[in-house]
């Protein structure tokens, strides 16, 4: 049965919103398997009775295709939910583990328990995926949990606050609106685990304030993700996959191709691929596609812009301010110290570096911060594994990109300055659960030798049994 719509909660009583939930959590709820399933059947049903809502607010935010919309929206997380669903009592169930000879007679166990009541910051790019895909493994390992949308997609968030009470228990799930001040004040509350989707700057502001409650923090952030392409690629299957990428959510994905690093030989053929692949997906005129989204703000218009500007631009470069339309652009070498190249782009520049051999592609990728994906086209399964071993980012992708996100059996999550902790499938109920030591020793075996005071014999029989 449905809930009714909750009542908007004003800043000063977020103190009270988690004293709510934490209740529900200590009634032991949520720890139930069949309260999971429940929540988990009624997250699906939201998705599909209220896609088509969903899909107008991301479009009124994005103006995403409605292709993109349900792909990477509605049924990216419809398809985590399935997932989840299929899995999570196996996932849930405690696993045996061996107990060395000197705790026996005895046995040990891992039980996955839940962390208690989870705050999920959304980001603005996937605001129904990051809105309500994190709380797939929240809501399958037990927990409670308060989604806190992005202001900057204001018609997503209306979405999703209207319409998850109307599905998911409001004793359990609640949805916060707002901008920063609200964000602030929920960051002043001890949550028992913090998830943000979103940039390093804002990341640093959650892990401080969560360091004053010693709060565990999962961050999902960015950065400059780079593409090598090597003369044995499938140069017309590589320009596709990293157009497509670029074009997806006109580039504003954390897993977007920032930068790529061509071998010198065929960059001139690449480029030339490149663009006339961008021609064929949108046209000669891209800002009359239906397939193609724009910039969610004037601010991340005025910065992807000025990011371009006095650079060599060798296919695009158009660009309306009203409609917030950016064309795909390709830059062809760009000053490796330039803004471009040393901000994260999140819009559809490409732009291009020649490298002489591998070793230069790689000797470049290590030389900056570590990436959320690293894409690898190439025939050459020996460079696969050079790249493999001397690199190192949240994930990988040979020969697509951005494809690995799409597998639940994989982690996705980011390493060093491109987040710490990773979710999806099994990875996310890991992500919100403890996992919980658990020995059971006999009584009908209980020795003197194991307490003082000890002698001779004591110490050599504890010898070998350690």
């Amino acid at each position: 049965m449905a809930a009714k719509p909750q009542k908007k909660i004003s800043a000063p009583s977020y103190g009270k919103l988690l004293g709510e939930l934490r209740h529900t959590f200590q009634t032991g709820k949520t720890r139930s398997l069949d309260w999971r399933e429940q929540q988990l059947k009624q997250l699906i049903r939201l998705l599909e009775e209220q896609e088509e809502a969903l899909e107008r607010a991301v479009i009124e935010d994005l103006g995403k295709p409605q292709v993109e919309a349900y792909t990477s929206e509605v049924g990216f997380v419809k398809a985590e939910a399935r997932h989840a669903l299929k899995h999570f009592r196996k996932w849930a169930r405690p696993v045996k583990m061996s107990t060395p000879l000197f705790l026996k007679p005895g046995s040990s166990r891992v039980e996955y328990e839940p962390l208690g009541v989870i705050l999920n910051i959304s980001a603005w790019n996937y605001p129904v995926h990051l809105s309500l895909g994190p709380i797939v493994g929240a809501i399958a390992a037990g927990n409670c949990c308060v989604i806190k949308p992005s202001e900057l997609a204001p018609a997503a968030s209306r979405t999703i606050a209207e319409l998850v009470p109307r599905y998911l228990d409001p004793q359990a799930v609640r949805v916060v609106e707002g901008g920063i001040p609200e964000t602030t004040a929920l960051l002043e509350e001890s949550w028992d685990h913090i998830f943000y989707t979103g940039n390093g700057s804002v990341a640093r502001i959650i892990m401080a304030a969560a360091a004053r409650h010693l709060t565990p923090v999962t961050l999902e952030l960015g950065g400059k993700s780079p593409v090598f392409v090597d003369k044995s690629a499938a140069l017309g299957v590589a320009a596709r996959r990293i157009a497509w990428a670029k074009a997806f959510n006109a580039g504003q994905s954390c897993v977007a191709p920032d930068y790529v690093l061509v071998e010198h030989e065929i960059k001139d053929k690449f480029i030339e691929l490149l663009g006339k692949t961008f021609q064929s997906f949108l046209g000669t005129d891209a800002s009359k596609s239906e397939d193609y989204g724009r910039i969610i703000n004037e601010r991340h218009f005025d910065r992807i812009l000025g990011l371009v500007d006095k650079q060599n631009v060798v296919y695009g470069g158009g660009a309306d301010r009203t409609s917030l339309f950016i064309e795909p652009t390709i830059v062809d070498e760009p000053a490796v110290d330039s803004p471009l190249m040393t901000e994260e782009i999140f819009g559809p520049v490409v732009p291009i570096l020649a490298v002489s051999d591998i070793e230069e592609a790689i000797e470049f990728i290590n030389g900056r911060d570590k990436p959320l994906a690293l894409y690898i086209y190439s025939e050459n399964k020996r460079n696969h594994e050079r790249i493999l071993r001397r690199t190192s980012s949240g994930g990988v992708c040979i020969n697509g990109s951005m494809y690995q996100l799409s597998n639940p059996s994989l982690p996705f999550g980011g390493v060093g300055a491109s987040g710490m902790g990773n979710y999806h499938g099994e990875y996310g109920f890991r992500c919100f659960s403890h996992e919980r030591a658990v020995l059971v020793r006999g009584t009908r075996i209980d020795p003197k030798q194991a307490y003082p005071p000890y002698d001779d014999a004591t110490r050599r029989m504890m010898k070998k049994l350690m």
